[in-house]
């Protein structure tokens, strides 16, 4: 080969190599032009931030007796619910964590899907009801608990779902023999809890015919939660085991290694206030398991998210409160 050709051929190359580098070059700056978010969606997060910081409740860790504590508290030695699920009383020790007030609302939750890139969720033609002011966002168990990693990357302190020991503890106050979430521990219809007729005037005010979740109507439990006893079904971290508690440590208890179901606290109220009394499912003790993915069938897709009901309140196993006393 003479001197110019090898000349030439290097010189092509060169050109294929700098086009090559260019080209990549401006697909990562496009890239990363694409997964900056705008000035407008910067703000919502920053307020999501602050938001979640001054809500994260701070709960000191400790000792308590979880499940049905109906033998210990009762004259007549009954169970509370008689649901063979939270059985038997057992000890369990907690390291301190943090818990949110309250539920994540839509509001709170399409930040995350916009910021992520994702659909907003509940849009379809029924479950479009259930997007009111201050409603609880309907989610699957995957999308809670991506939600409040996502949320814990934004605070800079790691975030995720509660376990259900970590439920039960801070519903109970910190382990008391407390059977009802609220201020003061009883169920109370119209005070501390929706009435039959209040729910009426909300479905009224939307015109829908199904009880729609509104947070924050009533007062929190002495530790500061809001709606721990309805206003949807609140995904926990923990696989559903109705034999669990026989076997479970005393320890920090993160529930099954595996399963089909996840576990669920609080409730939907779709029965009538009595009716959830009675049934036990507005209890702190109460527990459940539900399909973690649930698919709707294809004539329904348009009309309905599956997770209407199922709702997420983050915590953090983080040993220190989001907000020192020196900054509150």
């Amino acid at each position: 080969m003479t001197y110019k050709k090898m000349m030439k051929q290097n010189l092509v190359i060169f050109l294929f190599s700098t086009l090559a580098l260019s080209a990549c070059a401006k697909s990562t700056e496009t890239s990363t032009k694409a997964a900056q978010p705008s000035a407008e969606l910067q703000q919502k997060i920053q307020k999501l931030v602050e938001k979640t910081k001054k809500n994260m409740i701070f709960v000191e860790g400790g000792s308590f007796m979880m499940g049905d504590f109906g033998h210990v508290t009762r004259k007549d030695k009954l169970p509370i619910t008689g649901l063979y699920a939270a059985m038997p009383l057992h000890k369990v020790t907690l390291d301190s964590f943090s818990l949110n007030a309250y539920k994540t609302t839509f509001d709170d939750f399409d930040i995350y899907t916009e910021a992520t890139g994702q659909q907003k969720i509940s849009t379809q033609k029924v479950s479009k009801f259930f997007r009111q002011e201050n409603s609880p966002a309907g989610v699957s168990w995957q999308q809670a608990h991506d939600y409040c990693q996502w949320l814990g990357q934004q605070v800079g302190i790691p975030m995720t779902l509660p376990t259900e020991a970590q439920w039960e503890y801070a519903a109970r106050n910190r382990g008391q023999y407390v059977i009802y979430p609220t201020d003061n521990g009883e169920y109370e219809p119209g005070r501390n809890v929706w009435s039959d007729e209040q729910r009426q005037k909300v479905k009224k005010t939307v015109g829908v015919d199904m009880p729609i979740p509104i947070l924050g109507r009533f007062p929190p439990t002495p530790l500061g939660f809001y709606d721990m006893a309805t206003d949807g079904n609140e995904w926990v971290s923990d696989w559903f085991d109705p034999q669990y508690y026989k076997h479970s440590p005393e320890k920090n208890p993160q529930g099954p290694a595996t399963g089909t179901l996840k576990s669920v606290r609080s409730t939907y109220q779709e029965a009538g206030v009595i009716d959830l009394k009675i049934g036990g499912s507005v209890t702190t003790i109460y527990r459940s398991g539900e399909n973690p993915e649930p698919k709707v069938d294809e004539s329904d897709k348009d009309y309905l998210n599956p997770n209407d009901m199922t709702a997420v309140r983050c915590a953090s196993n983080s040993s220190k409160p989001f907000i020192s006393n020196k900054e509150s």
